[in-house]
C-alpha cells in the first residue's frame, strides 16, 4: 500500500501539498553583512511544506557557492540576489511572490 500524505490524504505520488504551499508563500530575498564584512544572500519565507533542503541544494549547485539552512532561512555565501530570484522562478515560484530588498 502506498504512503499517504498526512495533510491532504492523497498518496505521496500525487500529493499536492507542496504545490499549494509554493503558491501561497511570500518570499523575501536580501543580502546582509556577516563577519568581516562578507555578504550573505538570505532567502526567507519558505514554508515547512516546501522541501527547503532540495531548494538549497539546487541553489548551491547552480550558484557554485556554499550555503546553509538556519531557522527555516536559506543562507548563501556571496551576493546572489538576482540569480536566486531567477532560480526560484525556474523552480515554480511566481515572480509576484518574490520580494527583493
Amino acid at each position: 500500500m502506498p504512503e499517504v500524505c498526512s495533510n491532504c490524504g492523497l498518496p505521496k505520488e500525487i500529493c499536492v501539498c507542496e504545490t499549494i504551499a509554493m503558491e501561497e508563500e511570500k518570499i523575501k530575498v536580501f543580502t546582509t553583512a556577516k563577519r568581516y564584512g562578507k555578504l550573505v544572500t538570505v532567502v526567507e519565507g519558505l514554508s515547512k511544506d516546501v522541501d527547503s533542503r532540495e531548494i538549497l541544494r539546487e541553489m548551491k549547485t547552480k550558484l557554485a557557492c556554499g550555503g546553509t539552512l538556519k531557522d527555516g532561512e536559506i543562507e548563501l555565501q556571496g551576493n546572489h540576489k538576482d540569480r536566486v530570484v531567477q532560480i526560484l522562478i525556474k523552480l515554480g515560484f511566481r515572480k509576484d511572490q518574490i520580494e527583493m530588498r
